[in-house]
């Protein structure tokens, strides 16, 4: 405020310097023309007046004459300026902060086994593998994890949730009318939740010239992803879904939504998260997004590792094909469980051997029992024996991100 009226004064006291200027500089024209007589001759647009002598009406006369005139249009031009700046004053524009928030150190360091520094940012080219759980994302993690330049790690649990929330704060009017009102818009809100993914992505295991995160729903927020990290690539793994809700009731997986005795009503949810994580990548497009199917992949496996490599800009190499050799090794795969609850091929390899069927069989899949007549609809469905002992834990899958 004080410098406010600071600033009003000193516009002030330059108005009435200019119109005391203006005034002695009209006072000292009227005496020099006083006593002469007036002839008109117009010369380059200016009307002169000449002395009672006659004078001949040289460019000097004429431009003597002529520069009060002139002197007069420049002060008019400062004064009309100084009365801008006076309004301004009064009248002042919302006025916002100087300084800019950067960040210290944009880009950050890992250092691996030797000490080495390798520097990771949101343009480092990240891998997300996504999809329906039950449906080779481990598989998939796990081989790409056999690369010597490629670092994935177990699942996160955490990533989800803070895209869930972060879906929520955009969803809800109210809540995000709050945030604004607080200061936390949009790209506040983007460049934390960037920041949280990258260092959780990056410090949750041993660095890597390229990173990767296997969360199976992350890719129910593949286009948002796609934004945060201009460089990413995806890879949504896709399953039959007879044989991912066979595999997720028999082996007992809790995910949020799904009712572990009702194999239509899981057939549902698995179709309506399929087909979300799928438009999703479709709209990322397929030069960042790469529907991979399992049963391809278990039945040729040198084939598609080759497609995938191809597709994420990296080397071929054979240890991809045995990434069971480097479970539990220092420096190698990280995989906390290994029996009963993964496949097979995650601990034990692929099978080399080129069309090998697929290892489950369909012909010993639970059916729906044929509906009889008057049967009430939910009789109909077949419902699988209970289990008391399940457990209540919710897999690190959010099911409002859908």
């Amino acid at each position: 405020m004080a410098g406010k009226n600071v600033g009003l004064k000193t516009a002030l006291e330059f108005v009435v310097v200019s119109f005391l200027f203006l005034l002695k500089v009209s006072q000292k024209q009227a005496q020099s023309v006083a006593g002469l007589r007036h002839c008109s001759v117009v010369t380059s647009g200016c009307v002169h007046t000449l002395a009672k002598q006659p004078l001949e009406p040289t460019d000097d006369t004429a431009m003597g004459v002529c520069r009060p005139s002139t002197r007069r249009k420049y002060f008019l031009l400062l004064l009309l300026l100084s009365a801008v700046y006076l309004l301004y004053l009064l009248f002042p524009c919302p006025q916002r902060s100087s300084y800019v928030m950067v960040p210290r150190d944009k880009v950050h360091f890992m250092y691996d086994g030797d000490n080495r520094a390798i520097p990771y940012d949101e343009n480092m080219e990240v891998i997300f593998i996504g999809g329906m759980p039950r449906s080779g994302t481990t598989l998939m993690r796990v081989m790409l994890d056999a690369h010597p330049l490629v670092r994935c790690g177990e699942e996160t649990r955490v990533i989800p949730r803070i895209l869930g929330l972060r879906t929520q704060w955009e969803r809800t009017p109210m809540e995000k009318k709050r945030l604004e009102a607080a200061g936390l818009s949009s790209e506040v809100l983007d460049s934390a939740v960037r920041a949280f993914i990258m260092e959780i992505i990056a410090k949750h295991g041993e660095a890597a010239p390229r990173l990767c995160n296997k969360d199976p729903f992350t890719l129910k927020s593949a286009i948002y992803l796609s934004q945060q990290f201009p460089q990413a690539k995806f890879i949504l793994m896709v399953r039959d879904g007879r044989a991912v809700v066979h595999s997720i009731i028999t082996r007992k997986v809790t995910i949020s939504g799904f009712d572990l005795g009702n194999y239509r009503l899981c057939l549902q949810k698995w179709n309506q998260a399929m087909e979300y994580m799928y438009t999703q990548c479709l709209r990322v497009g397929p030069a960042r997004c790469m529907p991979v199917y399992y049963e391809q992949l278990a039945l040729h496996p040198r084939d598609w590792m080759g497609k995938i490599l191809h597709f994420l800009s990296l080397p071929w190499n054979e240890s991809v094909m045995h990434h069971q050799d480097f479970i539990g090794e220092k420096g190698g795969i990280s995989l906390s469980r290994c029996v009963g609850l993964v496949l097979s091929s995650v601990c034990e390899g692929i099978d080399l051997e080129p069309h090998r069927p697929s290892h489950f069989d369909f012909d010993h899949m639970p059916t729906l029992p044929q509906p009889k007549p008057n049967q009430p609809k939910e009789d109909q469905i077949y419902s699988a024996p209970k289990d008391e002992s399940t457990n209540a834990e919710d897999e690190s899958i959010i099911d409002n991100l859908s």
